[in-house]
């Protein structure tokens, strides 16, 4: 019969069961020392809730990441990606589909994302089966809820669990599956963006509350009642009862305080004085810059267009998607897998790549190579061969269609680029950048890329000048890279 999670974590707890007898005494000299510590990582997994940009850089990262799909395929021999076979029946394809009962793939995944973007840290704990010892269910753990137990000697004996009641329950290394970025002074723990923004959030938070506030409290700051002498506690109840009832709240804003043996010292502070607005402005920037998260992606539309958009969602997918997804791979793969014993040889989990596709470049990549195809085959080389050598698949020749074919293209144009040296002779058009503190990364890689023809050079730089995907506008720049006309060459004549 199957334990569920919380039968597995009770039935094992407060037992030596497949554990190292030392463990419990481990736990307690070493579990609570400088190593292991939680260091506020319920703190950091608030922070989702109470400042917005961080809910949405979170939220939108952990939803990209649970919509992208999982397979299981069988190595190839040749070790090719391309020569896998894919696998749609086994035990770990079935829980990684189903972790458990409570949760599907897409919710497991975004709940883990969830985790290792707020903490640097997903958990995982494995339910077995009783009788055959193999993974039945997956949960993820809230980071603040696990502890590593370090070893002298071994480094690591296991993990306590800390229940929602307060309960402690040891868990053996084999029954955790961690997945952290690691913390440069902590080898037991993961280290996340928030953690090195949580003065900064705080700032945030507390200036949105100063805000809420100035609108509870008669829509004014404070100020303080000078009082000649002492007030009797029934006289000082009756001052501010009185003052409550006359002047708090968004309806009593600016009405004339009448004060009977008593002077007003205005405090105040505006809201231009406290320049809530720029302070809020730095801290969204601060927070994207800690996540390195593009900011066309949090949805802002003021300087952006469609070119850097596109680039936003490209950077997006290929820094902080992919990383995180290759991660989770890694843990399925040689923590997960593993435990399956020698069915599972030979297999290994994958994920489809996330990035856009680079329309534009795969349209001039199969022009170019359908053209040297062409070129290559007319100058009597064998067909089959040919589009293997330029990168195609293998096309049924059906007879040339009737009526006049089209000039073929040159070999320059065609073949060059797939030689050799004749991609240069080619190209007429190069580009120039100018590299100082304010050229974009974009425009520094365009940095001498050669175009055949004015045609394709000035599909990226309109006019000649002003790359299409140019980000530095962004920050209020000029593009720092143009097209011009390149000289001939001795090579070329």
């Amino acid at each position: 019969m199957a334990r569920t999670l919380l039968g597995a974590l009770l039935n094992r707890a407060g037992t030596t069961t497949n554990t190292p007898v030392p463990f419990a005494s481990r736990a307690a000299s070493y579990g609570r020392g400088l190593f292991g510590s939680q260091r506020g990582a319920t703190a950091q997994l608030d922070a989702m809730g109470s400042v917005s940009t961080v809910f949405a850089i979170v939220n939108r990262t952990a939803k990209a990441e649970a919509g992208v799909e999982w397979k299981l395929y069988r190595k190839a021999k040749s070790g090719k990606k391309e020569d896998r076979t894919e696998v749609t029946s086994h035990a770990a394809l079935d829980l990684w589909n189903r972790p458990n009962p409570f949760y599907t793939q897409s919710e497991f995944v975004e709940a883990g994302a969830q985790h290792k973007q707020l903490t640097g840290e997903q958990w995982w704990v494995i339910a077995r089966h009783e009788t055959v010892n193999l993974p039945l269910e997956l949960w993820p753990v809230r980071p603040d809820r696990m502890r590593p137990v370090p070893d002298p000697e071994t480094f690591l004996s296991g993990y306590m669990y800390t229940g929602p009641d307060g309960q402690e329950i040891a868990l053996r290394k084999e029954d955790v599956i961690l997945i952290r970025t690691p913390h440069p002074t902590d080898p037991y723990r993961g280290i996340g963006p928030v953690q090195a923004l949580l003065t900064d959030l705080d700032a945030v938070r507390y200036s949105a509350e100063w805000n809420r506030n100035f609108f509870l409290n008669s829509a004014e700051p404070g100020g303080i009642i000078e009082v000649p002498g002492g007030l009797g506690d029934n006289e000082f109840d009756e001052l501010r009862d009185r003052w409550n009832e006359q002047h708090k709240g968004i309806a009593n804003a600016h009405r004339v305080a009448i004060l009977e043996h008593g002077k007003w010292v205005d405090r105040k502070f505006t809201q231009r004085d406290m320049q809530f607005v720029e302070l809020r402005e730095v801290g969204r920037e601060i927070i994207r810059e800690a996540f390195g998260f593009p900011k066309p992606m949090t949805g802002a539309v003021d300087d952006v267009n469609r070119s850097n958009a596109d680039a936003g969602a490209v950077m997006f997918a290929r820094w902080l998607v992919v990383p995180d997804l290759e991660a989770v791979r890694d843990a399925l793969n040689h923590r997960l897998l593993p435990l399956y014993g020698t069915t599972a040889t030979g297999l290994e989990f994958d994920f489809v790549n996330p990035i856009p596709d680079d329309v534009e470049s795969e349209a001039l990549q199969l022009t170019s190579r359908s053209n040297a195809a062409a070129v290559l085959v007319q100058a009597g080389f064998e067909p089959e061969g040919t589009l293997s050598a330029v990168g195609l698949p293998e096309i049924p020749f059906v007879g040339k269609p009737v009526g006049t074919a089209p000039p073929a293209p040159s070999w320059d144009d065609s073949v060059a680029g797939l030689l050799g040296t004749g991609v240069e002779n080619a190209m007429r058009w190069e580009v120039v950048t100018e590299h100082d503190d304010d050229v974009c990364q974009p425009c520094a890689d365009q940095d001498g890329r050669l175009y055949r023809n004015r045609a394709q050079a000035y599909k990226d730089y309109p006019g000649g000048s002003g790359y299409v995907r140019c980000v530095g506008a962004e920050y209020g720049n000029d593009c720092r890279c143009k097209v011009v006309k390149r000289r001939k060459t001795r090579d070329d004549e």
